[in-house]
């Protein structure tokens, strides 16, 4: 007989949710309970406000981000006058957030080519935000979503980590993840399910410890490694 020449191959992705139709309804029932008008904690005031916001929030905290853009939306809450200010005096409004002079510059250059290309406005349209200089799929997905109330799906870590836990869209990348959202959430839940997964991995399904005693959605979630009320003492017998 010939040598085995099989190879082994790394464990698939599910092509599907590990939750039932009736179970993922269940899930954003009670995400919608819990919080019934769920909103960005980005502070912002329009569109505009709201992209540049958004752009400064990438590997930086919203409460961070809001800190920061208090007084430069005070001074510059346009893009023409946030390209008056220039790439320099953002910077020193911004600087105390990750990443702050190459964000300074895309937020200077992103305002010159609404400027340029859109009269000024944030074009409604995830193809033409996505050009936009420092302006990825969800950054374009999170102002589709809050801006122009399109029922996107922005998938940032927080996301990525409870729909992965859960068992709700499990995928390898935020796009994978994306993709499975878009598919299994129900359109009657589409236009805030970004919002409720983003806090519930915010405030709940956090990374290091989860709190699932806590959390509304723990019988249904796949999570193998439940964390437990403080103080309960599990019966090894």
């Amino acid at each position: 007989m010939g040598k085995n020449t099989s190879v082994k191959r790394k464990k698939a992705a599910p092509a599907a949710s590990l939750l039932s139709k009736d179970e993922i309804v269940t899930l954003f029932s009670r995400l919608k309970a819990e919080r019934p008008e769920p909103t960005s904690e980005l502070v912002h005031t329009d569109p505009y406000t709201l992209l540049v916001a958004v752009v400064l929030s990438a590997q930086a905290t919203d409460a961070g981000v809001n800190k920061a853009t208090k007084e430069l939306f005070r001074v510059a809450p346009t893009p023409d006058k946030m390209v008056a200010l220039g790439e320099e005096a953002v910077r020193e409004h911004i600087k105390t957030i990750g990443l702050y002079r190459n964000k300074a510059k895309n937020v200077v250059a992103l305002s010159q080519q609404l400027i340029d290309e859109y009269q000024g406005e944030v074009p409604p349209s995830r193809e033409a935000l996505e050009k936009l200089p420092g302006v990825g799929r969800k950054t374009a997905n999170v102002v589709m979503n809050v801006a122009f109330g399109e029922k996107t799906i922005a998938v940032d870590t927080h996301i990525f980590r409870v729909s992965n836990r859960t068992g709700l869209a499990p995928g390898k990348d935020p796009l994978a993840v994306e993709l499975m959202l878009e598919k299994v959430v129900p359109d009657d839940f589409k236009l805030h399910a970004h919002h409720w997964l983003i806090l519930h991995g915010r405030y709940v399904c956090v990374a290091r410890k989860p709190k699932c005693p806590d959390c509304v959605i723990a019988d249904l979630c796949r999570y193998g490694a439940k964390t437990e009320p403080a103080g309960l003492v599990l019966d090894k017998g």
